[in-house]
């Protein structure tokens, strides 16, 4: 299943020849400031990537978005009826706003390039760019036809782009995801949390403090004990957190409270987890006299579990790694990606990224040595044999 060792060695060696390349791709690409919120700095930087893929006799379509900057959908002109879809996917969106290399400019050492985006994740969408141009260069034709989409709404949630999403995952034989790997050691991501989203509003009846407080309902006091209740269900032996994020409440301090609401982040490990702690949150009930309560929100992401075909694909990403020296180690991340999507659908690879540090953190880096090895990792698992797709 996996390219001959005479296959990968002439990869290995014609990226290790382009390693200053490719790190100058990366240092253009982040100079590109590209904040999730602005849709000009998006549209800049898509109209770069599309024309790198373009540059690759690529086929391109740019997809705009109504409240992002929409993403960018390559394959390559030709293309065989009934040959099996791989899809790639990387992000070119960041979570640092404009201007932010003016207080924290790309820097570079011997062992690490460092700047805003960089680990998350520009060298990934690198990595896709060299991956292809190596496997072109060396005259190399993937029996499994790469399908790259590139979007800008990842770090808020991909809503725009999750339906393009699904429906190339829907027809991909597997994905491959260059979000960044987990820890300094670069394990491939296998599982990530379901991230769901929830507002509890509590409703009282406003009454001055002094004056008359029997006549009025305090939202904040029927809240707290709401929020203690949904706090109990943090559990980290199995994965489950709820981590109360935003509260408010009330509007003067001698007024009793007629508002309250949190806003509740909810990570869970399983589908299953996913349904017993909704079911519970659609449960609550207020017990003081004059309240009510609204429940808004749900579960947007779910969980990338570790399924047969998923961890069938990673068994295929060690031995492929061990013919380029690489020992891999998978892991569990707490965080999403656009792989909670493609795993519903299909056989998915995350974290396929150069290893660093410092995602969404000003020591954001890569390390420098590690992007050819991960590049040749991903142009090796695009030269594999196509797969059953796997229900």
């Amino acid at each position: 299943m996996t390219p001959t060792t005479h296959i990968s060695k002439d990869i290995q060696a014609w990226l290790s020849s382009r390693q200053d390349e490719m790190k100058g791709f990366i240092r253009e690409l982040a100079r590109m400031e590209s904040p999730s919120s602005d849709l000009w700095a998006l549209s800049e930087v898509l109209t770069w990537l599309e024309r790198k893929f373009a540059d690759l006799g690529m086929y391109t379509i740019r997809v705009p978005g109504r409240e992002t900057g929409g993403y960018l959908y390559a394959r390559p002109e030709r293309r065989f009826p009934g040959q099996p879809v791989q899809l790639l996917l990387g992000h070119c969106d960041t979570v640092w706003p404009i201007h932010t290399l003016r207080e924290m400019p790309l820097r570079e050492t011997e062992e690490q390039l460092a700047g805003p985006g960089v680990y998350d994740m520009k060298a990934g969408i690198v990595q896709i760019l060299f991956a292809l141009r190596c496997l072109s260069g060396l005259g190399l034709r993937p029996g499994v036809l790469p399908v790259i989409l590139i979007n800008s709404d990842e770090e808020v949630g991909s809503r725009e782009s999750t339906p393009a999403i699904r429906r190339l995952a829907r027809i991909a034989n597997r994905a491959f995801v260059l979000e960044p790997p987990l820890g300094m050691e670069g394990k491939l991501k296998t599982a990530r949390k379901g991230l769901g989203r929830f507002t509890l509003t509590v409703y009282g009846k406003a009454a001055h403090a002094g004056l008359d407080p029997e006549k009025g309902a305090n939202a904040i006091v029927e809240m707290a004990r709401l929020v203690q209740q949904v706090y109990a269900l943090n559990d980290f032996e199995t994965g489950t957190t709820v981590n109360v994020g935003l509260i408010e409440g009330g509007i003067s301090p001698n007024t009793i409270a007629p508002l309250s609401r949190v806003v509740l982040d909810v990570r869970v490990p399983t589908k299953e987890e996913g349904l017993r702690v909704e079911g519970i949150f659609r449960s609550l009930r207020t017990e003081a006299e004059g309240v009510h309560l609204e429940i808004e929100g749900g579960f947007g992401r779910p969980p990338m579990e570790p399924t047969p075909r998923n961890q069938f694909l990673w068994s295929l990403a060690a031995m492929t790694g061990r013919a380029l020296g690489i020992e891999l180690e998978q892991a569990a991340a707490g965080g999403g990606s656009d792989a909670n999507t493609t795993s519903q659908y299909t056989a998915t690879l995350d974290g396929l990224g150069t290893p660093g540090d410092g995602a969404h953190a000003r020591h954001e880096h890569i390390l420098t040595d590690r992007l050819a090895e991960r590049t040749s990792l991903l142009a090796l698992l695009l030269m594999m044999d196509p797969l059953k797709k796997m229900s």
